[in-house]
């Protein structure tokens, strides 16, 4: 068998993406990349940075990496250790710049977390695929990213069926004048028959689920396969960052306009079941901590809650711990009584993992139907999506 000179163009012709080897109880994974502007001698390119979600990321608050080239050739590497279990997105951002962060990044292990921050923050824009591999999409910030998914990923029910044929969503135009602003919502729905009784679900970064990384095949799949029921799914758009860190957040006006506004007006061209036990509000990050905040507030609406990497470390106030849920549960001036309860989160985004491991402890005194499930990944889509499946499955059982 010939060996391939490395950085040929058969050398390449021979890479679909990452690579990896099993080594003891975990996987070594080779990441490359293609210089365009060809050697060091040719090329001006000092960086590559590698943003891999819940590993190299900030959410994970590690040292930023960059891949390492290979003397005299176009290649460009970097390899780490993962579990058979992690799934997750990556990117790669070339720079020709030798220090993108500032020093106290490098200055302290772990690594300024604001510095480190503020560091992605200014290269994200300049991200990009891995050219190597068929799976990408462009991420909650906008930027493109990649998939990597270990051999032993847990399944993500509905995902891998593509190409299942589905209805369109209707898309329809939210002026709210609580609000006093206009979004889109997509309206997706499954089946026909007792159109009365279908369950609702509302889904937060709506724009997420309906552009980015369309549900609909899979939401299709898993109902015709009897796993999920029919069903209406409201999609509800963000509108953009500013209005999404504003309304998510534990903001009683977004709800009261959503039940009072909206949902009215869905039911018309969708009809739907007034069951709280059958409405399912699921959101992550800030949407996580906001179908949270739904499901204690109007427990007779939303009476199933899924969140998925939900911030109730929100917000830091003169150095308190605890969220103000977790807080006002401590207080007891909430209770989740009643409430059926999926809770997400990753190993890999440390901040909300313990904010969320803190709130599972609180929400076991009231006794709620809770489900807590840790997830070998970061703050990701690519993990998001198949909780998202799963816990409308897990939360719409009884009803099937």
């Amino acid at each position: 068998m010939t060996t391939l000179e490395t950085g040929s163009d058969g050398w390449w012709q021979s890479k679909q993406g990452p690579e990896w080897v099993r080594e003891g109880d975990h996987y070594r994974v080779t990441f490359w990349w293609r210089d365009p502007g060809g050697t060091e001698h040719s090329s001006p390119l000092k960086r590559v940075w590698l943003y891999i979600t819940g590993v190299t990321d900030h959410h994970h608050n590690a040292r930023p990496q960059t891949l390492a080239r290979i003397a005299g050739t176009d290649v460009w590497q970097w390899q780490g250790e993962f579990s058979p279990h992690w799934r997750g997105s990556y990117c790669f951002i070339p720079s020709v710049n030798e220090d993108d962060f500032s020093k106290a990044v490098f200055a302290t292990d772990p690594p300024d977390r604001m510095a480190l921050r503020e560091g992605w923050r200014k290269l994200l824009p300049r991200a990009i695929a891995d050219p190597l591999n068929g799976q990408h999409w462009r991420g909650g910030r906008g930027h493109p990213v990649s998939a990597l998914e270990m051999p032993e990923a847990p399944v993500q029910p509905g995902w891998n069926q593509p190409d299942t044929p589905y209805i369109p969503p209707q898309s329809v135009s939210w002026q709210s004048a609580r609000l006093g602003n206009t979004r889109r919502v997509w309206i997706f729905t499954t089946g026909e028959e007792n159109v009365q009784e279908r369950p609702l679900a509302v889904l937060l970064d709506g724009q997420f689920w309906a552009e980015s990384m369309p549900v609909w095949p899979a939401l299709s799949a898993l109902t015709t396969a009897g796993q999920l029921p029919p069903a209406v799914y409201v999609l509800i758009d963000v509108i953009d960052t500013a209005h999404r860190s504003r309304e998510l957040p534990c903001n009683p006006d977004f709800w009261r306009a959503l039940q009072e506004e909206f949902l009215p007006q869905v039911r018309k061209l969708a009809p739907f079941s007034d069951r709280a036990d059958r409405t399912v509000v699921a959101g992550q990050s800030f949407g996580g901590l906001s179908a949270l905040y739904a499901g204690l507030h109007w427990p007779a609406r939303f009476g199933c809650v899924l969140s998925q990497s939900g911030s109730f470390w929100w917000p830091h106030r003169g150095g308190k711990q605890d969220g103000e849920i977790i807080e006002q549960l401590k207080n007891q001036q909430l209770s989740a009584q009643g409430l059926r309860i999926v809770l997400e989160a990753g190993r890999r985004e440390p901040l909300i993992y313990r904010a969320c491991q803190t709130l599972y402890a609180e929400l076991q005194h009231t006794q709620p139907s809770v489900i807590w499930r840790p997830v070998d990944g970061g703050h990701d889509a690519l993990c998001w999506r198949g909780g998202l499946t799963q816990g409308l499955m897990t939360l719409w059982q009884p009803i099937i």
